[in-house]
């Protein structure tokens, strides 16, 4: 049974993915493998576009779908159905470009070229809060490389994979892609089948069992955020407006969302009073969405619960008419927090922006770095120096100056330490999803 985040009332069942139904897909995906892969790029790309064009000619329906699952606002369901158009039309192009270092005479008498090749199957998990954006971040550089892929969507949120498994078919041919909803142990039964490897999105928890279970095949890992900021006394005057719409954006159930902010001592009290004052403006129901499900929302009660802060700012609540019951948390600032709280050091993966002050630029960063996660970070400062040297120095995988969560299918995006590793998006992606394999020739009568 599945639920609608906006109501916590039912909206759909759906049968979930066991052993048969997982064997079966990765068969259809292993037999459509070799001839997917032998197609020339530009026969791939052409097919792939077509897929991006399906999916924008019936954006409506992919926008609606998404909305049932995560309780998204239209104009941002709206917005990822765009993207995700966007990235396969670019993994279409970029897969034709080659990433291969060039061919030469590297030993005497010899002549040597590097073939990249596809990996073949791969099994692709992916979570709740992005649907149909996780999987085309996914699906999109595996496909255009030459991969079939089976897909196994969140429990909560099967739509959008359903319809894309259903256009696939269409444009790229039989089991080129294919959809299995499920749960965990659908999850777990991909990666223990018969695939080559497995692109994986999610917790860290859940990253380390699919290492676990996944043996020598490759694996890449996208696990999570709890990203800071670091805000300077001399920072834009709308710095503490956009870090609250940035960790407000699709309810704060962003990984690369800002989560704690940090300053110096000199600015603590006015950034705090800044982003209380721009999270008061912000309001579940009109601005943004709810939580995604039952869990997410008591993760956020437990959290907020356990927090020692000593300043805790609550926006309002503004479910519409006939939602009140569904899963709508509202944006919160809290400030004056001991190092370890559990609201610093958890992810609470919802519109919850923590503060801390730091004495100098030595401490910001310490602070910044102190939890094991390092996907995402932003600096905020007018000095182009001070806040090239602090990007430098984080630890983090993609670092934003006077911005945060913007992103571009040329850009890559991956993390560090308990953010997992690996890489999504840009021409880096395509390497994640194939092999090299270097051919030397001996060459004239020597």
């Amino acid at each position: 049974m599945l639920t609608d985040p906006r109501t916590g009332g039912e909206r759909r069942r759906i049968a979930l993915g066991g052993a048969p139904e997982v064997a079966a897909a990765v068969a259809e995906a292993r037999a459509a493998a070799a001839p997917w892969a032998s197609l020339a790029p530009r026969d791939r790309a052409r097919r792939l576009l077509r897929f991006a064009d399906l999916i924008e000619e019936r954006s409506a329906e992919y926008t609606a779908a998404e909305r049932a699952g995560t309780g998204k606002p239209a104009a941002e369901a709206a917005g990822e159905v765009a993207n995700c158009a966007d990235l396969l039309r670019f993994c279409a192009g970029a897969a034709r470009s080659g990433v291969s270092p060039a061919g030469g005479r590297y030993l005497p008498g010899r002549e040597s070229w590097v073939r990249w090749e596809p990996l073949g199957v791969i099994g692709v998990i992916v979570p709740w809060n992005y649907p149909l954006m996780m999987a085309a971040w996914r699906i999109g550089p595996a496909l255009a490389t030459g991969n079939t892929v089976v897909l196994k969507p969140a429990l909560t949120t099967p739509d959008t994979a359903l319809l894309l498994a259903r256009d696939a078919a269409a444009t790229l041919g039989p089991g080129v892609l294919l959809t299995v909803p499920g749960d965990r142990d659908t999850g777990r039964l991909l990666v223990e089948g018969d695939i080559d490897a497995v692109a994986f999105t999610g917790s860290e928890a859940g990253g380390r069992d699919v290492v676990a279970r996944a043996g020598l095949r490759r694996v890449s890992l996208e696990l999570g955020g709890n990203c800071p900021a670091l805000v300077l006394p001399d920072a834009p005057p709308d710095t503490c407006a956009a870090l609250v719409r940035a960790a407000t954006y699709n309810a704060g159930q962003s990984c690369a969302a800002p989560a704690r902010v940090i300053t110096l001592r000199e600015n603590y009290r006015e950034t705090v009073e800044g982003l209380a004052k721009a999270m008061a403006e912000r309001r579940a129901g009109v601005h943004f969405g709810p939580l995604n499900n039952a869990d997410q929302a008591d993760r956020y009660d437990r959290i907020v619960r356990r927090s020692a802060a000593g300043i805790e700012h609550i926006a309002p609540l503004a479910p519409p008419p006939g939602e009140e019951g569904g899963h709508w948390r509202p944006g919160r600032v809290l400030a004056d927090l001991p190092p370890d709280d559990p609201a610093v050091l958890e992810e609470v993966f919802a519109p919850v922006l923590t503060v801390q002050a730091a004495d100098g630029h030595a401490e910001a960063l310490a602070l910044a770095d102190s939890v094991p996660q390092a996907l995402a970070a932003s600096v905020w400062g007018a000095r182009t120096d001070e806040a090239l040297e602090l990007a430098g120095g984080l630890n983090a995988g993609e670092v934003w100056v006077n911005c945060h969560l913007e992103q571009t299918a040329e850009l890559p995006h991956g993390g560090r330490g308990s953010s997992g590793h690996g890489t999504d998006m840009s021409v880096l992606a395509l390497t994640e999803y194939q092999r090299p394999k270097t051919v030397t020739v001996r060459v004239g009568r020597g």
